[in-house]
């Protein structure tokens, strides 16, 4: 994209926090330039407890490069005691960037966890906008 075809730093935000209501999460802009949220891939009770898989992420942008800088992590979380739960997991890893898809089938429900789609989204919007997409691994 020509540099006068640059999206601007608030819409850039503006889609990024659009992205994650698609996506059924939820984004605020922290600071100026920087949005953080969560996306829940899995929730699922039980009478004797539940589990929860949640994707963090944040994004901060550099108006001075034009460079998006992105970050994220899956968090998962149980309590009591589980039913039989079936899972089915596939996992690709390219360089630093993995890419999961997991599914949990049970009595008490199940959801689809897929890491790594998110970041592909945003990814592409970042580069459709004119910016530099950076990928930061801790």
């Amino acid at each position: 994209m020509a540099a006068s075809s640059l999206l601007s730093e608030a819409a850039l935000l503006s889609r990024l926090s659009s992205i994650a209501s698609a996506n059924g999460g939820t984004a605020s802009t922290v600071n100026d330039g920087t949005i953080t949220g969560t996306l829940t891939a899995i929730k699922a009770k039980w009478l004797l407890g539940g589990r929860k898989v949640m994707i963090t992420f944040r994004c901060t942008l550099n108006a001075a490069s034009h460079e998006a800088h992105f970050r994220e992590s899956a968090i998962e979380s149980s309590w009591g005691l589980p039913p039989p739960t079936f899972t089915v997991e596939t996992t690709f890893q390219t360089g630093a960037r993995v890419t999961t898809a997991r599914t949990d089938k049970a009595a008490g429900r199940g959801g689809r966890l897929e890491f790594g789609r998110f970041r592909e989204d945003v990814e592409k919007l970042v580069n459709e906008s004119g910016w530099k997409f950076v990928f930061e691994v801790a």
